[in-house]
């Protein structure tokens, strides 16, 4: 085994996939950030109430890259 193996350190992705939730029905969906930055706010369209609404980051879905 080579000592450059040892040493290595695995890299981590630059971007993570993201779960955001709607404050007022629970409606979902997923969307692409960056490691460093904040968590994440959104106004958008809530199907279920048909009105806009805010969404905010609930939890990490897996790494992108």
């Amino acid at each position: 085994m080579f000592l450059t193996r040892i040493l290595l350190k695995k890299v981590k992705s630059k971007r993570l996939m993201v779960q955001m939730e709607s404050v007022i029905s629970g409606h979902s969906f997923n969307k692409i950030r960056d490691r460093l930055a904040d968590k994440l706010e959104v106004v958008r369209f809530d199907p279920y109430i048909q009105q806009e609404c805010v969404y905010k980051e609930k939890r990490k879905v897996r790494s992108i890259q």
